[in-house]
């Protein structure tokens, strides 16, 4: 689904739509005994899509098995492929790989998704409206694509205001760096346009997606609260809620889970999302839940029923199927579109073939680990672009793009000029492998026993204040 109206389905995802209703027509219509010539005319239309695929795609059709994201059409029409062409990225809400060492192409997937890139002229206007040197994550393109910035930005100077909406799917109890990346961002966001913030934890679906209890996502759900508490947020324009919660609390927020969902279609989200027969209802349905926080009424406490107010969706690139589903339903439902700010994926440990994933504590550094852990697993297990041995490094150099330890300083070093520095020191083989991780774990140790300090200050009674449902400092 995508934010354009009409038009021929010539995108992977819409011929995968388009050949899956045709499916089902020839099924109806043999359930039916229609005469033999409508019959057979629905499925020769139905072969002709099945064509069209193939060459678009380079893939068969498979009924239930929407198309693999390195099904991306190139210029010249055919299926785009091959390493490290960005053609064998996959990306989506639950899988993120790719065989390039660079990690994925966001520049493709840019394309592949229909939003826009944060060229320079967006981040000069950020500064401009906002009155503030952009975040490093803009400066350096770690948030690198949008969904209607423009509009809000054009909204917030004519003093129209706008509200930031930003999740977490609590999986596990100990959240890792990579976590931090939206709500570091999407705090500077709240702080230099003085904006009221909700925050959703979709502890539903985790108890839906993986093999844990209920209780158990809940507490995850409250313990990961704590993490994203101690990153600095303001408690009077902050509202961290479950969803186990906040759906039976809050009858304007259910209203707008059923809205969205009459108005997408089984068929929809099983193209959208990769849903099959024997995914439980529970799964097929939750998108909706996720869509709800985009529009203002669901949190009548904060908006006093206002539904007219832009929401802003920080958030990873691999989130965005999710809001090109809220985009396509909101105005049919008549709310605003949600604008969206798309953030490049943490790269594991091992490299930027997959995302850091809480899952692989070796992939991760976690929030909760010792300054001695940390320079432990960076220094056995990041990945490395230097040369095999001292004097072939110092003669050739090392690769920054591929490397682990500078690729994560690029998040976490505040001075360009520093980063720049150690960048060209590393290339020219000035800077060693073991230098350059040594520089990592400084910059890193302090940023998490930091965070680590302000954790210990948030009690139950502060996760109780940001989780109420109440009126937050927001000027109507």
């Amino acid at each position: 689904m995508t934010d354009s109206q009409g038009g021929a389905a010539t995108s992977p995802m819409e011929l995968y739509e388009k050949l899956t209703a045709q499916g089902e027509e020839v099924r109806g219509l043999k359930t039916a005994k229609a005469e033999k010539a409508e019959v057979e005319a629905a499925v020769q239309m139905l072969l002709k899509l099945k064509v069209d695929y193939k060459q678009t795609t380079g893939q068969d059709y498979k009924a239930g098995c929407p198309p693999s994201e390195n099904a991306a059409v190139t210029d010249n029409g055919t299926a785009a492929g091959g390493v490290g062409a960005g053609g064998d990225d996959t990306v989506d809400p639950w899988n993120v790989s790719t065989t390039n060492a660079k990690g994925v192409d966001y520049d493709k997937l840019i394309v592949r998704f229909g939003s826009s890139k944060i060229d320079k002229e967006l981040v000069d206007r950020v500064e401009k409206v906002s009155g503030q040197k952009p975040h490093r994550f803009l400066r350096r393109g770690k948030f690198f694509s949008h969904r209607d910035m423009n509009q809000v930005l054009d909204a917030y100077e004519k003093q129209k205001s706008f509200y930031l909406y930003t999740g977490r799917g609590p999986s596990s109890e100990a959240m890792h760096v990579g976590h931090l990346i939206p709500f570091i961002f999407t705090k500077w966001l709240q702080d230099v346009f003085d904006i009221p913030l909700v925050i959703q934890l979709t502890d539903d679906e985790k108890y839906l997606w993986k093999d844990l209890s209920l209780e158990d996502c809940h507490r995850f759900a409250v313990e990961n609260a704590k993490d994203i508490i101690a990153c600095g947020f303001d408690v009077n324009k902050t509202f961290i809620f479950s969803d186990l919660e906040y759906m039976g609390a809050s009858s304007d927020f259910y209203r707008n889970v059923v809205k969205v969902q009459k108005h997408v279609t089984f068929n929809q989200v099983k193209g959208i999302f990769g849903f099959t027969d024997s995914d439980c209802i529970g799964k097929i349905s939750f998108p909706a839940i996720q869509a709800a926080p985009s529009f203002s009424n669901s949190f009548p406490q904060i908006f006093g029923g206002r539904k007219d107010i832009q929401c802003l969706i920080p958030c990873a690139i691999d989130q965005d199927p999710y809001f090109r589903m809220t985009r396509d339903v909101a105005p049919r439902i008549g709310y605003p579109k949600p604008a969206l700010l798309h953030s490049t994926f943490f790269p594991a440990l091992q490299g930027a073939q997959t995302k850091m994933s809480a899952s692989d504590a070796n992939s991760s550094i976690f929030l909760t680990d010792t300054p001695k852990q940390i320079k432990n697993k960076i220094n056995k297990h990041a990945f490395s672009g230097g040369k095999d041995t001292v004097e072939e490094h110092r003669k050739h150099g090392g690769n920054a793009d591929v490397d682990v330890s500078f690729m994560y300083l690029t998040f976490f070093l505040e001075d360009d000029e520093q980063l720049e520095k150690i960048r060209q020191d590393y290339t020219s083989g000035n800077l060693l492998t073991g230098e350059l991780k040594k520089l990592l774990i400084e910059t890193l140790q302090p940023i998490i026993t930091q965070h680590q300090e302000r954790r210990k200050q948030v009690t139950d009674e502060t996760v109780k204040q940001f989780m109420t449902p109440r009126p937050l400092n927001f000027k109507i």
